[in-house]
């Protein structure tokens, strides 16, 4: 990793990693697709310690931001660089949410113990970008991973202006 750390959710992304009407039913099915699509990452040492890290995160607290967003994440040594992964979900997810709302957005982000403000920064723009209704209506009609990033990149883009 360069010795700037990426704030930007849109590169933290790519399309392997994103998935559009992710099947699953539960909180569970859908952060364990998530993880999966981290496979073979460059950053991540070892998958099954990542997922370790992200379910221990959420028996703390649930990730259910709010605005129809999961965010579950977790910091560990099992990630040498920060990593995300994002999907839409097919049907609305109970995901124990601050607001009551079922959860159609997911951003899984992980990283290691010393990215700590980077990781905060992107969890709080991500939460910002979906707060706007329209922003969230678009992410939700995103009909290809690249519209999908690209979304994201016009927010960034839009909250920086």
């Amino acid at each position: 990793m360069s010795p700037t750390q990426i704030t930007e959710i849109n590169q933290l992304l790519s399309p392997e990693r994103i998935r559009l009407g992710l099947p699953g039913t539960s909180k569970t099915a859908v952060i364990d697709a998530l993880v999966d699509l981290l496979e073979g990452h460059e950053g991540i040492d070892h998958l099954e310690s990542v997922r370790t890290a992200i379910f221990e995160r959420e028996e703390m607290m649930s990730t259910g931001v709010g605005k129809g967003l999961g965010l579950p994440h977790a910091k560990t040594s099992a990630a040498t660089e920060t990593v995300a992964s994002f999907a839409t979900t097919a049907e609305p997810i109970e995901f124990g949410a601050i607001d009551d709302t079922p959860v159609r957005l997911v951003l899984l982000l992980v990283g290691p113990e010393d990215h700590k403000s980077q990781h905060i920064k992107i969890l709080g723009r991500i939460s910002r970008l979906v707060s706007r209704d329209g922003f969230r209506e678009r992410l939700l009609g995103a009909d290809t991973p690249e519209s999908i990033i690209e979304t994201l990149r016009e927010g960034e883009t839009a909250l920086r202006g």
